[in-house]
């Protein structure tokens, strides 16, 4: 259980910290060639890079959830038995409100 939730933190934190480092690196001219694109082109890009990696960061997590191993729950046999026998025992009027009783007048 520990594991799946130390997936999920990080998977998480890569989900704020990508998308903010990639807005950063464009809004402060940290990857070359970019001081020759507009700014409109410049904000279009950097944001569709961000929902990007954002979308990528969600893929690892499933397939990263997908590998996990499967175990079959199985349920208790002690429920099981009580179950049932609360199926195969005869109902009565008294057991309950989904049993049908006469109205009285």
């Amino acid at each position: 259980m520990a594991g799946v939730v130390s997936k999920f933190f990080v998977a998480s934190m890569f989900m704020w910290m990508a998308p903010i480092a990639i807005l950063y690196g464009f809004n402060n001219n940290l990857f070359p060639g970019l001081s020759e694109l507009s700014p409109h082109s410049l904000t279009l890009l950097s944001g569709f890079l961000a929902v990007i990696s954002v979308n990528v960061v969600i893929g690892f997590y499933i397939y990263m959830a997908m590998k996990e191993p499967s175990e079959k729950h199985e349920p208790d046999p002690e429920f099981l038995a009580e179950a049932q026998a609360s199926i195969k025992k005869p109902a009565d009027a008294s057991e309950g409100p989904s049993q049908h009783r006469e109205k009285e007048e």
